[in-house]
């Protein structure tokens, strides 16, 4: 009869005894991701880091477990995240920093800092220190500039994660890499960083125009030397040409000289043909020159007819 009741009711105890096992793997173990790794405390003192995985337990208040992760964090301050640093001739700048950085020592993050929020209370402090440490260092125009050979923002990051690394090496922190985030100029001196930029380009203004200005007069002057040159060419050829014409012309005043009425005929017709190019009508007097050539009895008429037949 006994036997009966046990196989009658042995469903509700097995699930009884699943639930207590689950139960017990739930208190006595956890389990830890991949990006994960814990300090285990005993009575408040550390006694083990776990890696990823399963792991088995004593429950609270026996043993307390700490987990931390250890990927990449990026903190960019928390009082003091934007403030004024003073270069090193003296004026005032806004700047702000981030930092990315990991828990690379779990155990000794966990005596060193505890948790996050006190760890990045105390990067908040190291961040502010370096930071005025590191710009007071440089000058004004090495920080804010229109040129970049001046720049010096990557050597002031470069010192920043040097000195936090050097801090946070005891603390089980990784710096991983610093950075400018933002820099701006206090409105008491900005009216005067804006004239001195206003300034710079229009020296780089002026430059251009002289430079401008005197590429022009030497294509002026290269111009005008080849327009003399031209012009001597051109003028000596004239004179050769007039010095040819002039010899020519020397052959027809001989022949004029032995008989002036046929020049003076000649001259007359050239006179005729330059006035009567197209188809003119005139009335002038024939007494007139050289409208006398057309006079019936023209003395010149008269007086070429016996060259024109010798």
């Amino acid at each position: 009869m006994a036997t009966g009741k046990f196989f009658k009711h042995w469903p509700t105890m097995l699930l009884g005894i699943v639930v207590a096992a689950i139960l017990l793997v739930a208190v006595f173990s956890y389990q830890l991701n991949q990006t994960e790794s814990a300090v285990v405390t005993t009575f408040g003192r550390p006694a083990e880091v776990n890696e990823p995985g399963l792991h088995f337990r004593w429950p609270f208040p026996f043993q307390k477990i700490h987990r931390f992760d250890h990927r990449i964090r990026c903190f960019e301050g928390g009082a003091g995240k934007l403030e004024e640093t003073m270069t090193a001739d003296g004026q005032n700048i806004l700047v702000g920093i981030y930092v990315n950085y990991r828990i690379s020592n779990a155990e000794q993050f966990f005596v060193r800092l505890e948790n996050i929020t006190k760890a990045e209370d105390q990067l908040n402090s190291w961040m502010r220190g370096y930071k005025n440490a590191a710009f007071g260092q440089f000058r004004f125009n090495q920080v804010v500039n229109t040129d970049p050979k001046l720049m010096k923002l990557n050597e002031i990051q470069d010192q920043i994660k040097t000195r936090l690394a050097e801090s946070c090496k005891n603390y089980g922190l990784e710096i991983v890499s610093v950075g400018v985030n933002s820099i701006n100029v206090p409105k008491t001196i900005s009216d005067k960083v804006f004239d001195r930029m206003i300034s710079e380009r229009q020296s780089v203004a002026a430059d251009f125009l002289a430079e401008g200005e005197r590429r022009a007069k030497e294509i002026r002057i290269e111009a005008d030397t080849k327009r003399a040159i031209s012009l001597a060419d051109a003028e000596a050829k004239a004179k050769v040409i007039r010095a040819e014409g002039d010899a020519e012309a020397a052959k027809y005043y001989a022949v004029f000289k032995e008989n002036p009425e046929l020049a003076e005929f000649l001259r007359k017709l050239d006179s005729l043909r330059l006035i009567m190019k197209g188809r003119t009508t005139l009335v002038l007097d024939t007494n007139v020159a050289p409208f006398d050539l057309l006079k019936p009895g023209s003395e010149v008429l008269n007086s070429v007819k016996p060259a024109a037949s010798k």
